[in-house]
């Protein structure tokens, strides 16, 4: 890969002067300018007042346009903070985050208090832009508690801050709040796919988790999202591989008479999957019913991203 000079300084930008470019190219200067000016008094240890004031102000200077970072600014974004993806992010977002990177970080246990303020009087899209910016702040292992309640919000964008494109949770959060995260993730609809970490903190107590929440879905006569299996394959049991070999039959066998398709074949791409992940012969036995599968499953064209 041949790297132009704009390129490599795009890859040696910190996360603060990425966040600074997006807002700056995308408001006015005025705009700018109070925000240069808010920044300033925080990191000059401003009374906290002048913190929460412009933390809120922000969208009346911003706007909440979508900041469209280039694909360069997303390789750099990761290289500065790993796997963080910040596509999806508004521009008061940014602005926002920038004003709590700008917090004095001398004294910590202020640090933190001012932290726990601003989350406890945040509206929803002030709780966003925090969740969001969990992995670019100071002192992320004391910060897990936060996460957490994210994670039990009853509000789904604020779970989706926390669970989805974010890589604080695989990074610090313990594995009951992980799998209490992924399960949610399913009960509200969320696309696992989007949890980053999702393969790496696989675990067997989730995996036991995931199927119990399947068999709860299907005695209700409902549907099972096929990205569940992405986390049970690999600790599959003789229970599971059932589960597993009766979706790969129906979907094999049933006729496209309810326009579920789709949900079919998702179903059996993933059931097919987990399979070749599972370490017992008898799910290679399995999946050796379905060579088409199999062979897929091997050249590599059949692949967890297929299932979304």
């Amino acid at each position: 890969m041949i790297l132009t000079t704009s390129s490599i300084q795009t890859q040696n930008i910190s996360a603060e002067d990425l966040l600074y470019r997006w807002v700056s190219r995308l408001v006015s200067t005025e705009a700018v300018n109070w925000l240069d000016e808010k920044r300033q008094f925080i990191k000059d240890g401003a009374a906290t007042r002048v913190f929460f004031t412009a933390f809120s102000a922000v969208p009346r200077y911003t706007g909440k346009k979508d900041i469209q970072p280039t694909v360069e600014e997303l390789e750099s974004a990761t290289n500065t903070c790993k796997n963080w993806f910040p596509a999806n992010w508004t521009v008061d977002q940014a602005a926002r985050t920038l004003l709590v990177l700008s917090l004095p970080l001398k004294d910590a246990d202020k640090y933190l208090l001012t932290l726990d303020q601003v989350f406890a009087a945040a509206d929803v899209g002030e709780l966003v832009a925090l969740y969001q910016a969990l992995p670019l702040l100071a002192h992320p292992e004391q910060l897990c508690y936060r996460a957490a309640e994210g994670i039990r919000s009853n509000m789904t964008a604020v779970f989706n801050a926390v669970a989805l494109q974010n890589p604080y949770p695989a990074k610090y959060l313990d594995n009951l709040a992980w799998n209490q995260m992924v399960l949610k993730a399913l009960f509200v609809g969320s696309p696992l796919h989007l949890i980053q970490g999702l393969d790496e903190r696989a675990n067997p107590e989730l995996a036991r988790m995931l199927v119990d929440y399947a068999h709860e879905r299907w005695a209700a006569r409902r549907d099972v999202s096929p990205e569940l299996w992405r986390c049970v394959g690999k600790f599959a049991n003789d229970e599971i591989l059932t589960d597993l070999e009766r979706i790969l039959a129906e979907s094999h066998t049933q006729p496209d008479s309810n326009g579920k398709g789709q949900q079919k074949l998702l179903e059996r791409t993933s059931a097919a999957l987990a399979c070749a992940e599972c370490p017992l012969p008898q799910a290679q036995d399995i999946l050796a019913q379905y060579p088409e599968l199999q062979a897929d499953i091997q050249a590599g064209k059949l692949t967890w991203k297929n299932v979304k």
